[in-house]
């Protein structure tokens, strides 16, 4: 299984690029860890796979009010956690855990920070793709892959077509 990462996209009215579309092709699943703005983010990647999503601290109106904080998917023996995280990047890793605390999760998918993380602490997978529309605060426009066999193996893939800031 194959599950595309995506998060902090930032779109309102506008496609997602098209290395996006490029780097999910043949995906069997898609989360998205939040701050989406407009839920047509998510019927665009709908149009690839079953897509997954939390609400971000930007997200706003109808995003906000569908959308929950926090989910978990069950990946074959997998638990992956799903939030879009909050606060300064220094310790982001320690705080989305406190929000899986008691669930045993193997891997947690996060945003917020629009850089790309693959950090293994305690056990546990914490996975940020990044964003693959706005480098503000990150020098690359990117997203993720987990491979999902008898481990989970984390990929970050960078995506042409972004943006530069917001």
């Amino acid at each position: 299984m194959v599950i595309g990462c995506i998060s902090d996209t930032h779109l309102e009215n506008r496609p997602l690029p098209q290395g996006v579309l490029d780097a999910f092709r043949g995906v069997d699943l898609i989360l998205h860890a939040g701050d989406i703005l407009d839920m047509g983010v998510l019927g665009q990647l709908e149009l690839i796979a079953e897509t997954v999503a939390v609400k971000g601290n930007m997200d706003r109106g109808e995003t906000a009010a569908t959308l929950p904080a926090r989910r978990i998917v069950e990946a074959g023996r997998f638990r992956i956690g799903l939030t879009h995280g909050h606060g300064s990047p220094s310790g982001i890793t320690r705080r989305v855990a406190r929000v899986f605390e008691g669930d045993n999760c193997d891997c947690i998918v996060f945003g917020h920070t629009h850089n790309a993380l693959v950090k293994e602490r305690e056990g546990t997978l914490f996975f940020n793709p990044g964003s693959p529309t706005d480098r503000m605060f990150a020098r690359r426009n990117t997203v993720g892959l987990l491979e999902v066999t008898d481990t989970i193996e984390p990929r970050i893939v960078e995506i042409r077509g972004g943006r530069k800031g917001r």
